[in-house]
């Protein structure tokens, strides 16, 4: 289904500043995965839902989706078959249209269409339907331009836009890292729920382990750029935050053993 070979990437070649992130690294996922990722600040989680995104251009490699190549295809062509939802509530909706406006402009993605005649008004009935499953509200509030939404709307907003066209993958980048607790339950139950209904392709990065072993069927850690940990099926449905946390002080540990070695 996604299909990524020998992904390199560095930042700032040549320069004092130069980080390599990613140095051919490889990556499958199947029809129907619903993966977490979690790992280290700086372990190329972030960076490798942008390149897939396209927002981030790749050195070196090959991403093929649905059986398609599209390593040098720009962010807005990928748009059409990639929904993501970002940490910042703000990143995901346009806070200066209304919330009819906004469905509308998801609806569309990937057509030609004009703004006026895309907020049809027999789509109104539709949009009600999809927002009133949310349970916040907003059915009643579908002409409230969306910047005056608290967060938690926003980004179950930008949730149901992102998924409002069917996409071939959703990428999900610690969407509910920005909002509270009891807010950041709700958003997970309603992206359970949406993934699940429509059986979508999903990469989720957090830093929350509760969510990463209780969510999909898939999780992998990464550190350093490369995958450390892939676990599926009943080995991931035993995992414990305590075998998590073990796994990764072990990784810690053998990365300042291999520092002292190499200045030794």
């Amino acid at each position: 289904m996604l299909r990524i070979r020998n992904l390199c990437k560095t930042f700032h070649p040549n320069t004092v500043n130069q980080k390599t992130v990613f140095n051919k690294f490889s990556l499958d996922v199947e029809q129907g995965d619903f993966i977490t990722i979690i790992g280290s600040n700086g372990a190329g989680k972030s960076t490798l839902l942008n390149i897939i995104s396209g927002c981030i251009e790749v050195d070196e490699g090959s991403i093929r989706l649905k059986n398609k190549d599209i390593s040098n295809e720009p962010e807005f062509k990928r748009t059409r078959d990639i929904g993501r939802v970002f940490q910042d509530p703000s990143m995901g909706t346009s806070p200066s249209m209304n919330i009819i406006e906004n469905l509308s402009m998801a609806m569309n993605k990937g057509k030609k269409f004009d703004l006026s005649m895309g907020a049809s008004k027999k789509d109104i009935p539709l949009f009600e339907k999809l927002v009133s499953k949310i349970h916040l509200g907003l059915e009643n509030q579908l002409d409230t331009k969306v910047g005056l939404l608290s967060g938690g709307q926003r980004q179950s907003l930008s949730l149901l836009m992102a998924t409002a066209s069917n996409p071939h993958i959703l990428l999900l980048d610690e969407h509910t890292a920005a909002l509270d607790p009891k807010t950041s339950e709700r958003i997970i139950d309603l992206t359970q729920k949406i993934v699940s209904e429509r059986k979508i392709t999903t990469l989720m990065v957090t830093h929350n382990l509760n969510q990463a072993i209780s969510l999909g069927n898939r999780l992998l850690m990464m550190h350093g750029g490369k995958i450390v940990l892939d676990i599926k099926g009943e080995e991931k449905k035993s995992l414990t935050i305590e075998k998590l946390l073990g796994c990764f002080e072990k990784i810690q540990s053998d990365d300042l053993l291999s520092d002292r070695l190499l200045f030794s």
